[in-house]
């Protein structure tokens, strides 16, 4: 089991962002690729949301989009929960929130914003490497990058993509490369499984 654990970055500089944030997550839920949460995403203290998943890709999918909006310290605990889980979030517990808590202080001291704790800490540190990786990409994508990046990843050709971007093929291409996603489509898997594994004890 995966929790995550998310804090809003700069809060006493900008306004709460937890409501959008959570909204957000809602749309995302259920989208190619992203399977609703075990328990829902909801405000556990001041600026602060947590969530439960099943499903390591997803995870992946959902840490990614927390940092394409640039303000948020993420926290991924990856490993057991008390079962039965309670239908709040807010009342669960378990090893895997526990790490969750860990990964999040570590996040607010990683450059990119995002930590991995799990049972195996040896995998949990490969994780935390691939997810890094992939959110600095993620982080440095330019908007002429994104908006190719969202086309092709919502299933259109790269042809289909320079016409409704009314651009060559060319640049799209340009764009998808300089906005690394052949690279971050590749590895996804990769972080996913070592997800997988770190929760494995």
């Amino acid at each position: 089991m995966f929790v995550l654990t998310v804090d809003q970055r700069r809060s006493r500089r900008t306004a709460d962002r937890v409501d959008a944030a959570l909204a957000r997550l809602e749309q995302l839920a259920g989208t190619p690729g992203v399977r609703p949460p075990v328990r829902t995403f909801e405000r556990t203290a001041g600026d602060e949301f947590q969530g439960v998943l099943d499903d390591a890709p997803s995870v992946v999918a959902v840490v990614l989009d927390l940092v394409r909006q640039g303000a948020w310290h993420v926290g991924i605990g990856a490993g057991p929960v008390d079962e039965p889980l309670p239908r709040s979030t807010r009342a669960a517990h378990g090893t895997a929130f526990t790490l969750a808590r860990a990964a999040v202080d570590a996040a607010k001291r990683s450059p990119d914003h995002v930590a991995v704790r799990g049972v195996r800490e040896d995998v949990a540190r490969d994780a935390d490497g691939v997810l890094g990786l992939l959110a600095a990409a993620v982080a440095r994508r330019s908007g002429p990058a994104w908006e190719a990046v969202d086309l092709v990843s919502g299933g259109l050709t790269v042809s289909e993509a320079a016409a409704k971007l009314e651009v060559s093929r060319q640049a799209v291409g340009q764009r998808l490369a300089a906005g690394l996603w052949p690279q971050e489509r590749a590895a996804r898997p990769a972080a996913a499984r070592l997800l997988d594994e770190a929760g494995r004890g």
